[in-house]
């Protein structure tokens, strides 16, 4: 078990956004979290990733409790996350949106960047030789050179997953990535996360189409007003009746 969420309650003025919330997530797996909008997804990954302090429960990362510490903690333990909005910086290159991405990982300080030694020159091979691995992973290696303004939107939304992996994260939190795409860009999209989880890193997903959902979780948990209402494998929640009642069965 990589991560333990254990009765986590959100509150916002008296408002509870989660209650009593439990979710396990086995090492190596894609798990998603599916629910109608404002069932709570989102704010679940809020806190996990430090953005917000939940008012009670536990977050245990590696068995260790993480869910009062700082985004940049959380960062540095090593769970990432991407955003339903993307967050590219535009006026750099593919490339160097994925450098900045591994900033903090790098090994040589300030002072010998300064003084320009040696060994600098090697470590930013070796950053640089890394972040082109990530944009092999997600297929981009051969758009390296281009502004991320010049991306078509399919592959902006695969930048923004490299960017998230460039921190060599354990875990990687996915807000709706094939959200826009069409459907060509999103079965790219689902084989990119597919890779994802088979280079060893677990990843928890919250996605809208019900597609991409059941078609690569190994585990899905399901939110609706704030409450975990089931869990199962992909099979198991298609059938589920309260599901179906409070998504599955809604037109969109």
């Amino acid at each position: 078990m990589i991560l333990d969420v254990r009765n986590l309650t959100m509150e916002f003025d008296g408002l509870k956004a989660l209650q009593n919330i439990d979710i396990q997530i086995a090492r190596g797996t894609i798990h998603a979290i599916i629910g109608p909008n404002g069932s709570g997804k989102t704010t679940l990954f809020n806190c996990i990733s430090g953005i917000y302090h939940p008012t009670v429960g536990k977050i245990l990362f590696h068995g260790k409790n993480i869910e009062r510490l700082k985004p940049f903690r959380v960062a540095e333990m090593g769970i990432a996350r991407t955003f339903q909005n993307i967050r590219l910086f535009r006026t750099m290159t593919v490339l160097e949106n994925i450098l900045v991405g591994q900033h903090y990982k790098t090994k040589e300080g300030f002072i010998a960047n300064a003084l320009k030694l040696k060994k600098v020159g090697r470590e930013e091979e070796r950053v640089k030789e890394k972040a082109l691995q990530t944009l092999k992973l997600v297929k981009l290696e051969a758009k390296a050179t281009r502004h991320a303004t010049e991306l078509p939107y399919g592959d902006r939304r695969l930048l923004e997953l490299a960017r998230a992996l460039a921190s060599d994260p354990e875990m990687l939190l996915v807000d709706e990535p094939t959200s826009g795409m069409n459907e060509t860009e999103t079965l790219q999209a689902m084989e990119v996360i597919g890779k994802i989880r088979e280079s060893g890193i677990t990843v928890l997903l919250v996605e809208h189409h019900m597609k991409v959902v059941m078609g690569i979780s190994d585990r899905i948990s399901v939110l609706d007003h704030g409450e975990k209402i089931a869990e199962g494998t992909p099979q198991e929640i298609q059938t589920h009746e309260r599901v179906i009642e409070a998504y599955l069965g809604r037109k969109k």
